[in-house]
């Protein structure tokens, strides 16, 4: 399905920012072939075929981080109308990854005393409806809170329709669905909802008195050092930036960088970064440079459930992280999909090893299946070279 690039357009739901919700434990995908002698070749080649592949992206990159050393793997372009290679400088819209930076700020102001993870909607945000009052920081954060997602709810669906460009309220977000009931009764299973990182966004500025943006800023970026990411309002990327397309054979690849406000995301979804960032991002975050090992222990407390798309191997629901168990071992991290971004970012318990990978089209279960697994045997055999003992 197509996300044209005018702003008066009707959208396709499925291809509608980075809903979609997933439960239960994610298998590995079939056959994943094991990474061969000569790693590097085969790696570059797999990540090649993923943007020849039928709805493929048009560029593609990997990186991985053993340590100070650092392999990058790119295939395809940065842009379709020219021949420039995508750069780990260039920015892009990191989607629902930017889930876990919510659960770096929260799980740090729990450390701090400003939250605790039993704390509920009822206390911290009276004004958000009774029926939800009970859900728990901790549920928002492992998505067992049964939030309907607003992202899903008509009227937002029909505003975004009308003008994808709409700069929304993002701190009003959870006004669409707040007459709809919860999904389920708090804590009695997992499902995938943007409506828990919005709650959790808002509680944290409920309880320091200062914006969502500037809390990132005071608690990821500066510590972490990411100089080349930010949560904008608007639909605009900076430059330079990896192109962002609808891919829907057979027609060309379309250009939907700037097609979407980040507004009707924010802490859902909204960070715009580049692969070198995220990179140094998920090595502070896995490894737990921002929290302590006793939050560190309540982050690492698993449910069955799975990223938005899955990652690669089983997956298993944390607290703002997911685990992923594949034939090679262990890595945490998170994924994301938005129109023309999907992501994975992902490294070792310790953050010593790291890998993300980047992709320039969509790619989830309900839009191209076939090619999610694909993508997901490529993502496992380059956790498989991370892993690998040198």
């Amino acid at each position: 399905m197509r996300v044209p690039s005018s702003p008066q357009v009707r959208l396709p739901l499925v291809a509608l920012l980075a809903a979609a919700c997933t439960a239960g434990l994610v298998q590995a995908p079939a056959r994943a072939a094991d990474v061969p002698a000569d790693g590097h070749r085969s790696l570059r080649r797999q990540l090649q075929e993923l943007t020849t592949a039928p709805g493929g992206p048009p560029g593609a990159m990997a990186v991985l981080k053993r340590g100070s050393r650092t392999e990058v793997y790119r295939a395809g372009v940065a842009d379709t109308g020219t021949d420039r290679p995508i750069e780990v400088t260039d920015h892009m819209r990191i989607a629902s990854t930017a889930k876990a930076y919510t659960g770096a700020v929260a799980l740090q102001l729990v450390d701090r005393g400003k939250l605790r993870l039993n704390d509920t909607i009822g206390k911290v945000l009276p004004r958000l409806p009774r029926a939800w009052h009970r859900v728990t920081l901790r549920q928002l954060l492992n998505h067992t809170s049964g939030l309907p997602d607003f992202s899903d709810d008509p009227e937002f669906l029909a505003l975004v329709t009308e003008d994808p460009r709409r700069r929304f309220d993002s701190r009003r977000l959870l006004d669409f669905v707040a007459d709809e009931p919860s999904a389920f009764r708090p804590g009695a299973r997992y499902a995938y909802s943007n409506s828990d990182n919005i709650a959790v966004a808002l509680m944290a500025e409920a309880v320091t008195d200062c914006r969502y943006e500037d809390l990132l800023a005071q608690l990821v970026y500066r510590p972490l050092g990411l100089r080349r990411t930010s949560l904008p309002q608007g639909y605009r990327m900076p430059e330079p930036y990896m192109h962002g397309y609808d891919v829907t054979p057979p027609d060309p690849p379309e250009d939907v960088s700037e097609v979407l406000s980040a507004s009707g995301v924010w802490a859902s979804g909204g960070i715009i970064s580049t692969p070198k960032d995220m990179t140094a991002f998920i090595r502070g975050y896995a490894g737990g440079k921002l929290i302590s090992d006793r939050t560190r222990r309540q982050q690492r407390t698993w449910v069955d459930g799975a990223s938005e798309p899955a990652g690669p191997g089983k997956n298993g629901a944390g607290l703002a992280i997911f685990r992923y168990t594949t034939r090679c071992g262990v890595v945490y991290g998170h994924t994301g999909n938005f129109p023309g971004y999907t992501q994975l970012i992902a490294a070792t318990p310790d953050g010593k090893r790291s890998l993300t990978v980047s992709l320039t089209t969509q790619v989830n279960k309900k839009n191209k299946p076939e090619l999610l697994e694909r993508m997901r045997t490529v993502e496992e055999n380059f956790v498989c070279a991370l892993l690998r003992k040198k």
